[in-house]
Formats: structure tokens, sequence, C-alpha cells
């Protein structure tokens, strides 16, 4: 059986360093490097939230915020 799971991101783009950091149980933020531009920074928070949750990037679906920094993903594990 999966499991849906909501996760609250805030993003910082154009950061020194990339950098996720827990503030709630379900809720994040990630600082990236790439800059939000071209969906380049919203695929990189991809790949972060899955090594982050061992859970392949396209188990993950963006609900909400795709042009906003704060962001809902579904992900299924």
């Amino acid at each position: 059986m999966k499991r849906k799971m909501l996760i609250r991101v805030k993003v910082f783009p154009k950061s020194k360093k990339d950098e996720i950091i827990r503030k709630r149980e379900n809720s994040f933020e990630l600082r990236v490097k790439e800059k939000a531009e071209q969906g380049k920074a919203s695929e990189k928070v991809l790949q972060i939230l899955a090594r982050y949750f061992e859970i392949e990037k396209n188990k993950f679906n963006l609900v909400k915020g795709g042009k906003s920094r704060s962001k809902v993903f579904e992900a299924l594990k």
C-alpha cells in the first residue's frame, strides 16, 4: 500500500550552497545554488528531496507553488 506525504518547502535560490534545513515534521527550507529561471531551482529541489527521503524523483508531485518560493509537494512512499 502506497502512503502519501505532503512536504512544505520554502526555496531560496542563488544560495552559496545546496542545503536542506528541517523546520518541522514535514516543513523544510531548501537553499539551492541554481537561479529561479527555466525550472532550474525546482529541478534541484526535487533532487535534494529525493536524496533526503530516499525516494525516486518521479514519486514527487508539485501540488502548489509552481512559480513561488513556497511550494507543496506530495510524495508517494
